[in-house]
């Protein structure tokens, strides 16, 4: 099979070229052509996030396809939640090693089923023989003026998180040897590591809210710490509660220490949250917000104005245990 081939039976849909599936009116202009052309409705602004996944040190190459697919979407519509922007439409440049028909099949199917739940339209790419790697490039629209940012952070601020921390780690370190877990519980935690969720309608219902946002992808510490830099300010973090977000603690056979809990929720990476800061008066519409976006919402801390990172057990004592996030380079 040719690269055409694969484009038109894997990647080209019915509803493509000419006014693409897509947020209405958005898309112009999909696959077909030297460009994609998109309409961003009048009063909005573009948002615009791309992201690249490689076999081996973003993924293992044991992954389900369908999930892989899912999940490479998944880690871009996360920076549009961050912003509070909806999805308009994505490009997607993949490396492959050989044409594998049954791999292609189920990675599209996972990423056009995500792309389906949130009206995202898939406008163009590339594709190319080498090793595997996933470029994703997402469009989405924000009202002028009304996007959130990481610089909005304020002295006396609330911390909060959504939804579930640090269950892909816990998948991680038995993928690497280092725990072991049962069967069930080690299933919910991978589910979690290769099918993250975009807090999507949460970041939109945030917008008037929250006063900062960035999305937790390298771990709590590390993606917190943009804000706080981007901010002038600091923080608190109560380190049981981020470690009550773990979603494996609700299984009957979960026996993990405090360490390592707090070591997963804080610097776990690839949960694919939201962190985020509000004003105290406004908890209640933070809560609506989750309300409304069926959402997790749990407050975890709060802004200071002395710089820095004070970490926190239930009890306001020092915790006292190093904690690292994730690095390319490092």
């Amino acid at each position: 099979m040719g690269e055409f081939d694969l484009i038109a039976r894997y990647f080209t849909r019915p509803a493509q070229g000419r006014a693409a599936t897509g947020a209405a009116g958005a898309v112009v202009l999909g696959v077909g052509d030297d460009c994609a052309l998109l309409q961003p409705a009048p009063g909005m602004q573009l948002a615009v996030s791309t992201d690249m996944l490689v076999e081996g040190r973003h993924f293992l190459s044991t992954v389900d396809p369908v999930r892989l697919g899912h999940k490479s979407l998944a880690v871009n519509l996360s920076d549009l939640a961050a912003c509070g922007a909806r999805p308009l439409a994505f490009t997607l440049a993949l490396s492959l090693p050989s044409v594998d028909e049954g791999w292609l099949d189920g990675f599209s199917r996972g990423l056009f089923a995500l792309a389906d739940e949130h009206g995202c339209a898939l406008v163009g790419g590339d594709t190319t023989r080498g090793p595997l790697n996933i470029c994703i490039t997402v469009f989405g629209e924000v009202p002028q003026g009304g996007a959130l940012l990481r610089s909005g952070a304020k002295a006396g601020d609330d911390l909060w998180v959504s939804g579930t921390l640090g269950d892909a780690r816990l998948a991680l370190e038995v993928f690497r040897g280092t725990l072991e877990l049962p069967a069930e519980l080690f299933a919910l935690a991978r589910a979690r590591m290769e099918t993250p969720a975009p807090r999507v309608a949460l970041g939109q219902a945030l917008r008037g809210i929250a006063s900062a946002a960035a999305d937790v992808s390298d771990g709590l510490l590390g993606d917190l710490s943009h804000i706080l830099r981007a901010s002038g300010v600091g923080a608190v973090v109560d380190a049981d509660a981020a470690a009550g977000c773990i979603a494996a603690r609700a299984h009957p056979a979960f026996d993990l220490g405090d360490e390592l809990q707090r070591l997963c929720a804080l610097s776990g990476g690839d949960d694919y949250e939201l962190v985020f800061t509000a004003p105290a008066t406004a908890r209640e519409a933070v809560a609506q917000a989750g309300r409304a976006s069926a959402t997790a919402v749990t407050r975890i801390g709060r802004i200071e104005a002395a710089p820095g990172v004070r970490i926190v057990d239930a009890a306001r004592a020092p915790v006292e245990q190093r904690f690292t996030s994730f690095d390319h380079f490092v």
